[in-house]
């Protein structure tokens, strides 16, 4: 079960964190079984079509941080995990989105759902997707549905201002941090607070897990643009530098463009080239050499290290949540989870 849904045994291995792993599990059981119920339909091409991404695979992170701040009050109570149930399908209709906007091929280790059945029904099923996650919400009240349409909203921000792009006003980095910020740090902070705010859990513990969501978030994506330069194909189920193929900038480039120096701007140059060259049509293989250079430039580093003050920040965040038993070990866990994200990329 625990390799099943990416429970590190670190992230539980704690003297006041390792009794919570059971309940955990148990908790994750019953999300899988309410998404794979909302993922059914008699209608056959919807049925297949929505049901596509879940059966390939997911760790389910987010309802695991759900399920781990609602030890903090009355534990996993049925609001809980109909919250954690409809803000897994709302990341995963983002994913059909994401990958016809990237054009990426490959999600989950199979053929990405655009790939299979064209853009419109890829959008389509994300679309869909997104209405079931609101008519749970839609049951659990005005609360619900506010955190709802307010992470929605920032998902659809980060996604626009993604394609978009920096504007000269902007700075770059900065920019593509608040992206990061709006596409995957505002749902994993919706699901910690959902779960402390379904579970009764104090108010007084809401602000600081948003801030640990958030940041966590950031720190989760910015180690994905480390990881992907470098990626096994068969493990992640993604071609490496999807993204900079497709011309959408990840942090090392970004930090690699804002390099002076000669070297940096030659390979700046050819990684521009490159694209350009790919979005007329040709074999994306030609970025290979380019990506394999800025796997190894420093500008990769710093985003490492970038992403480890974001964790630092993060774990920081949590200081107001009790510690040790007092807290049944979710302070413990959720710091745990946080540093092996740092794993990921060693």
């Amino acid at each position: 079960m625990a390799s099943r849904f990416g429970l590190s045994e670190r992230v539980f291995a704690g003297p006041g964190s390792k009794r919570l792993i059971a309940t955990i599990e148990a908790g994750l059981e019953t999300v899988e079984t309410r998404l794979a119920e909302e993922l059914r339909s008699t209608d056959a091409l919807v049925d297949a079509t929505s049901r596509y991404l879940y059966e390939a695979g997911g760790k389910r992170v987010r309802p695991m941080l759900a399920l781990l701040a609602a030890q903090l009050g009355d534990g996993a109570t049925e609001q809980v995990v109909d919250a954690a149930s409809a803000l897994e399908l709302t990341h995963l209709g983002s994913l059909y989105h994401d990958d016809v906007m990237d054009g990426a091929d490959r999600r989950r280790g199979v053929a990405s759902a655009h790939q299979v059945w064209g853009n419109s029904i890829a959008i389509l099923t994300g679309d869909l997707l997104f209405s079931r996650a609101s008519q749970i919400m839609a049951h659990l009240g005005e609360r619900a549905m506010a955190l709802q349409a307010d992470t929605f909203e920032r998902l659809v921000l980060g996604q626009m201002h993604e394609t978009i792009g920096a504007q000269p006003s902007d700075d770059p980095i900065e920019f593509y941090i608040q992206v990061l910020a709006d596409k995957t740090g505002s749902l994993i902070a919706a699901s910690v607070q959902a779960g402390a705010i379904f579970s009764n859990a104090e108010v007084r513990y809401h602000e600081p897990l948003r801030v640990y969501g958030e940041k966590v978030g950031v720190a989760f994506q910015l180690l994905d643009d480390v990881i992907d330069l470098s990626a096994d194909p068969e493990e992640t189920g993604k071609v490496p530098g999807t993204d900079l193929r497709a011309g959408v900038p990840t942090m090392p480039y970004l930090l690699l463009a804002a390099d002076p120096s000669a070297q940096a701007q030659e390979l700046v140059g050819r990684i521009d080239a490159g694209v350009a060259r790919i979005a007329e049509g040709e074999d994306p293989s030609i970025l290979d050499a380019p990506l394999a250079e800025l796997r190894d430039h420093a500008a990769t580093a710093r985003t490492r290290e970038l992403a480890l003050t974001w964790t630092r920040e993060a774990i920081a965040a949590l200081a107001p949540l009790p510690a040790g038993p007092l807290g049944g070990g979710v302070r413990e866990a959720l710091t745990r989870f946080a540093e092996s994200l740092v794993d990921r990329s060693s």
